[in-house]
């Protein structure tokens, strides 16, 4: 049956229309994950030597242990973000005389050869074999890599449960990153030391080899968890159970006083407040707002001013970035509609530059307390709000008229790439890079303030000749009109 499955799962992939249409983006994800093979076998034969060189007093294969607190967690958060769960067609099977064990077990089995299960063994295995050669006991560096092994399992399957209970939640990203930043800050912080726990509960189990029943145990639990939580979903009528739902409605007679551009205006707010990945945008402020943090008060970055123009232009930018760069994708499930009826392109791309600009502005006045960090911090946020207003919100808006892909509203956000293409990856230069290009030249060769007036005058420049750019935007939208709508309609 096993080979069933496999032999149905090849066929669909190979003769989807996906796979056909992204040979290029599969060739990339192949070098993407021979680099991180490279790059863990690579730590895993240098490590020793380096923790000899760092910490001469310590014992190497202590000093891993040490760490580990810190692997599990990134393990645990960087599968969240990147690991996609095994799928599988399985309503046609419900239909055959299989067992649901058979297809429940299939599943499971997937993600078990996943390969982010494979990708920590490229660094342990090789520190094992630099272990044995350095003249290690052998048997605790066996009970070692297999702890490792048990313990990267035991992730996996504990992500199933996570991914599987944040898909059913619009903040499905937000509390992994509260849970985990704040276990990184109770051990950082030295309140609980979680390095020192996991450091001292690997030396016993190294010890003593029985205890390794115990994350056996944990992992079979996991196992039998997902079992019957993949079992309770599989039923053919699954996806067909209807839903209750409050509706909520809102007053938005407050959008009237922006004039022609208020229907569209309202209609984003709208989308913005119904759907979840655009609702997304909203929460990511959050952690844009708390970016500055990084740099300012790390010495490190000091001199550094070119930085923290990066970083201004990012802390008053982040919705406009993440918004911006989707548009007129948000609309691709109506855009045909919208096309259709007798309204002005400038206007609705009017509302999107309102839109951005508000959100701009309220970002710098919620920013005002990095002023804690110097005024020329201050000055810096100003100086990237006049940009943001009077350049990347033009970039943004021309680079739209070359979007293509759909969007989902209804999927999460967090590194969900479905809608992008390469204009989204091109724009990181323009939006990102040159402010900073434009303010460090003159910065170098004249003075700080001459760098941050070069970037002011642009903004204002673009400011005030907006008019006449938009009308250049619109006309490359209308040359695209029916390239988009065309594109917009394809829902594969």
């Amino acid at each position: 049956m096993i080979s069933t499955f496999i032999n149905l799962e090849w066929k669909q992939f190979f003769r989807s229309s996906y796979w056909q249409k992204s040979i290029a983006l599969n060739i990339l994800l192949i070098f993407v994950a021979l680099y991180f093979v490279a790059m863990f076998l690579l730590l895993g034969v240098a490590l020793f030597p380096i923790l000899k060189e760092q910490f001469p007093k310590t014992d190497p294969f202590t000093k891993v242990n040490s760490f580990l607190f810190y692997w599990f967690l990134a393990d645990l958060i960087i599968r969240f973000f990147f690991q996609k769960l095994p799928v599988m067609q399985i309503k046609p099977l419900l239909t055959l005389p299989i067992k649901k064990r058979k297809i429940v077990n299939y599943v499971l089995s997937k993600s078990i050869n996943s390969f982010f299960n494979f990708l920590p063994l490229f660094a342990a295995i090789p520190f094992a074999i630099t272990l044995i050669i350095k003249d290690y006991n052998k048997g605790e560096v066996f009970i070692w890599t297999l702890l490792i092994m048990i313990c990267t399992l035991i992730i996996n399957f504990l992500n199933f449960i996570i991914e599987n209970k944040s898909s059913q939640t619009e903040l499905s990203y937000l509390p992994i990153i509260a849970i985990g930043s704040s276990l990184y800050a109770l051990d950082y912080f030295h309140i609980v030391s979680l390095s020192s726990i996991t450091a001292n509960y690997v030396q016993h189990i190294i010890a003593n080899p029985v205890l390794i029943s115990i994350p056996l145990g944990i992992l079979g639990l996991l196992y039998f968890f997902n079992f019957k939580l993949l079992k309770q979903q599989l039923f053919i009528d699954q996806g067909l159970k209807s839903k209750n739902e409050v509706v909520q409605t809102s007053d938005m007679s407050w959008t009237k006083k922006f004039g022609d551009v208020a229907p569209f205006l309202q209609l984003d707010l709208k989308m913005i407040w119904r759907n979840k990945r655009p609702k997304s945008t909203v929460y990511l402020v959050i952690i844009g707002l708390l970016y500055g943090l990084i740099f300012y008060p790390n010495p490190v970055y000091k001199d550094m001013p070119a930085m923290f123009i990066f970083v201004g232009i990012f802390v008053t930018g982040i919705f406009m970035i993440n918004f911006g760069q989707f548009i007129p994708a948000w609309d691709a499930a109506y855009y045909k509609m919208l096309m259709s009826q007798n309204i002005k392109y400038k206007e609705y791309l009017n509302s999107k530059f309102t839109l951005m600009t508000g959100s701009a502005v309220v970002l710098f006045v919620l920013s005002i307390p990095y002023v804690y960090f110097g005024w020329n911090v201050l000055l810096i946020h100003f100086v990237a709000l006049i940009y943001n207003i009077g350049v990347n919100m033009h970039v943004l808006l021309y680079a739209g008229s070359f979007n293509r892909k759909r969007i989902d509203l209804t999927k999460k956000a967090a590194f969900n790439y479905q809608g992008t293409g390469a204009v989204q990856w091109i724009l990181g230069l323009p939006l990102m890079l040159l402010p900073v290009l434009l303010f460090y030249l003159p910065y170098k060769f004249i003075n700080f303030e001459t760098g941050l007036a070069v970037l002011f005058l642009f903004g204002i420049f673009g400011i005030v000749f907006h008019q006449k750019i938009m009308q250049f935007i619109s006309k490359k939208y209308i040359d695209s009109k029916y390239k988009m709508v065309s594109a917009f309609e394809q829902t594969n």
